[in-house]
Formats: C-alpha cells, structure tokens, sequence
C-alpha cells in the first residue's frame, strides 16, 4: 500500500509540474489582415502603389502591437504572428517585440495561418474582412477579390476567418477575438460563438466607412485581446468533419474549365469546381495551389 500511495503521489507530482509548464508557456497566434484596419476603405491604404499605404502599414503594426500587449498582460508569454495580407510583406517587423516571432510571403501550405499548431493556446484575427457573399463590410472578400465569388466549406459559404478557424480547429486551437468592421464581427461572431469582437469601424459601403482613429483602435484592441486571453477556457475549438468538401466559384470560365482536367477536380457549373479534401489541411494546400499557382513562376 505504501509503494502505491508513493507511485501515485509521483503521479500527482508529474502532471502538476506538466500543468504549471503549459500555464509557464502560453502561446498565442495572431493572424493579420489589413482591410480590417481602422481608417482602412480602399486600395489607397492596401497596397505599395497606394499613397497612404506607408502610413497605414504603421497603423497595422499599431494594431497588431496592441493585440501583443493585451495577451502579455492576460498572461500570454509567447507570440506568432502571420502578416496576412497582399503580399505578406507589411508588419514593420522592427517595431514588433523582440520575443515575436513572425510569419512573411507566401506561398505557404496553410496560408493565413501558417505556424499554427497543438501548441497554441489561442488565435487572434486582426483586421480582418467579410467574405465574398456578404452584403455588407469594407472591402468584402474571400481569398480573392479579383478572381473569386464563393467558396464553400461542405456546402456553406464561408470567409476568411471561417477558413481559418477551421485550420486553426484541426489542431484544437480555439479563436479567441476578431478586429474589424462591424459586418465582420458579427459574420464571425455568428459563425463561432462569443467570442471577442474589437469594432473599429462601421462599413457604409464597399469602399467607405466610419471609422475609429489608430490610437482609439488600439486601446479597445488591446483591451479585447486581454479579456480573451483571460477567457481561454470558455472557448472551444470550430472543427470540421473530414472529409471537407470544398466548392470554389470563379468570376472567369477558363480556371474552372483548366481545373477539371485533374482527376482530383470536379467542374459543377460553367464557373464553379468541387475537390474533396480528406482534413482542411489538404483542403487548404489546395486553395493555396489555386490562388499562386502560374506557369511563370521563378526562381
């Protein structure tokens, strides 16, 4: 009996000395767009070739730093960030704190959400939009603005975020706050549950809004971020059953028509394929392969 109580006090120990090393190391992703980003309404703001372009890249880190500060403060100890948008190239890295680690470019096999694994104990979407079929929101996409009208996860339209969160699922990695317009946090908020919602402003049309200022963006940001590191155990992970099947429409015939000539490809209408991923990570390599793919590619 004795040899029995000290076998299962070593237990007790081990898995105490285990639970205290997890709360020790509390990591947090963080996923970026830009279209989200306070002040953001056009292409003026979205890209190199815009003339606000350089300031709003300095609003984006704003927001992200301040996402950063809120987990810190909640008890986060680790961070990993994915720049998300156009080119991947637009965190002013030197302006992040020196314990981030952060994610540039693409292509990457899980695109938005590159680095996330078991690890996490949370996700983070900063800046983020509505998808291609809501009426609603600033700059309202998915995947693609210019090439895409729908993509859909086992027959339900879904955005960005909702591709995301369901990568981020397949590892239990619950999402824990969205920033952006009004219509993207509640799309995301109606998709995953109550989560944190950071509104910093408040879409009139596809390229106009009412919006917050950096500062005051970054105060209710960093805000948000602390209470939702604070209520980790409250949420749970968006998992979807394999396997996935995903739809994608196309604005163009001549994808949908060169697509289907895979074996893996199914072309369902004019504009429109099926491909039958067997997890969302296949199904996410694949839309990553549709998205970059060209003939031209160098080196």
């Amino acid at each position: 009996m004795k040899l029995r109580a000290l076998y299962v006090s070593l237990l007790l120990i081990i898995f105490a000395v285990a639970v205290n090393a997890q709360e020790q190391r509390l990591k947090i992703y963080i996923s970026a767009d830009m279209e989200g980003i306070a002040g953001v309404v056009t292409g003026e703001q979205l890209g190199p070739q815009g003339f606000e372009y350089a300031r709003f890249r300095e609003f984006m880190t704003q927001e992200v730093n301040a996402a950063i500060e809120g987990a810190l403060a909640a008890g986060a100890t680790q961070i990993v960030i994915s720049d998300s948008h156009g080119n991947g190239q637009n965190l002013l890295i030197e302006k992040l704190p020196r314990e981030a680690l952060i994610i540039r470019s693409w292509p990457r096999p899980l695109g938005m959400m590159q680095g996330i694994d078991e690890t996490f104990a949370g996700a983070i979407f900063i800046g983020y939009h509505t998808g291609t079929t809501n009426l609603q929101g600033v700059r309202a996409h998915t995947l693609s603005s210019a090439r895409l009208t729908d993509v859909r996860l086992k027959g339900v339209s879904v955005s960005e975020a909702g591709i995301n969160a369901a990568i981020a699922g397949h590892f239990n990695v619950p999402i824990i706050m969205v920033s952006g317009d009004d219509a993207v946090v509640k799309e995301t908020i109606a998709l995953l549950g109550n989560i944190e919602g950071a509104v910093v402003k408040w879409a009139s049309g596809f390229h106009s809004a009412k919006t917050m200022t950096p500062t005051a963006a970054c105060d209710l940001i960093r805000e948000k971020a602390r209470r939702a590191v604070s209520r980790l155990r409250e949420f749970k992970p968006y998992k979807l059953s394999a396997p996935i099947d995903l739809n994608v429409s196309f604005k163009n015939y001549r994808p949908s028509e060169v697509l289907s000539y895979l074996s893996i490809v199914e072309r369902t209408d004019a504009h429109t394929i099926r491909f039958v991923g067997k997890d969302i990570i296949e199904v996410s390599k694949f839309l990553t392969f549709i998205n970059t793919y060209e003939l031209n590619l160098e080196p």
